[in-house]
């Protein structure tokens, strides 16, 4: 079980860790916001994350967090970070403050279709057309900005995940490229959609991600790792 103390030391450290790199990007301390990537947490162990101080959490499947809404109630607010099925989106747009992960102009039509106000999404950008990972590529994102604007769908910004590497700084590249793309959309499509944020960064290369303009991080398995280890 997580020891919510000890988790609420891991998130101080990362918070900590997130301001140094928005003061190292000039950047004022708070600019970036943790995502608490929930797949790793139970939903029994639901509590603890309200105990320790988290107040955000990102969800991949609509089971987990339909359990943890159940468990805890309205004590968290929720993202959706995960490959969301279009059948799905009428569960899942009641319950969440924001969807990270729209990949594809058909779930921007039926996010819209299932909506009865202008919803706020990120659009996923597939930066090496990974075949493993969903996402549009950068070529396509005007047609998506369109597909958006028709839907009624405000495009809040981009999200993205890198290549695997080891070493944190062979993902600066791949950031600061999302940045670079995001900040040509914005010029062109304010104020249609706002396109402030950048979904990036992850438990091993978050600092980097800050540094390079995340304005939100996913981080999971490095915070709620060090909650279960064994005391000295």
């Amino acid at each position: 079980m997580i020891d919510a103390a000890r988790m609420r030391e891991a998130l101080d450290e990362t918070r900590q860790r997130m301001d140094d790199a928005c003061r190292a990007s000039g950047r004022p301390p708070g600019s970036a916001q943790l995502v608490l990537a929930g797949k790793y947490v139970a939903p029994d162990e639901a509590a603890a994350l309200v105990d320790a101080g988290v107040t955000l959490v990102g969800e991949n499947r609509l089971q987990d967090l339909l359990a943890k809404q159940d468990a805890i109630g309205d004590a968290l607010t929720f993202d959706f970070i995960g490959h969301l099925q279009s059948r799905k989106v009428r569960d899942v747009l009641p319950r969440v403050r924001l969807i990270h992960s729209v990949d594809r102009t058909s779930l921007i039509e039926e996010i819209g279709r299932r909506s009865d106000a202008p919803v706020r999404v990120l659009l996923q950008v597939n930066l090496a057309a990974e075949e493993t990972k969903g996402g549009f590529t950068a070529d396509a994102l005007d047609d998506a900005l369109a597909a958006a604007s028709s839907a009624g769908v405000v495009v809040g910004g981009l999200m993205a995940l890198p290549p695997f590497a080891t070493d944190p700084e062979a993902s600066r590249p791949w950031f600061e490229r999302l940045r670079g793309i995001r900040d040509d959309l914005a010029s062109r499509w304010s104020p249609d959609h706002d396109l402030r944020d950048l979904s990036m960064g992850t438990s091993q290369d978050f600092a980097v991600a800050v540094e390079a303009g995340a304005t939100m991080v996913r981080v999971g398995r490095g915070i709620v790792d060090l909650t279960r280890m064994e005391q000295p």
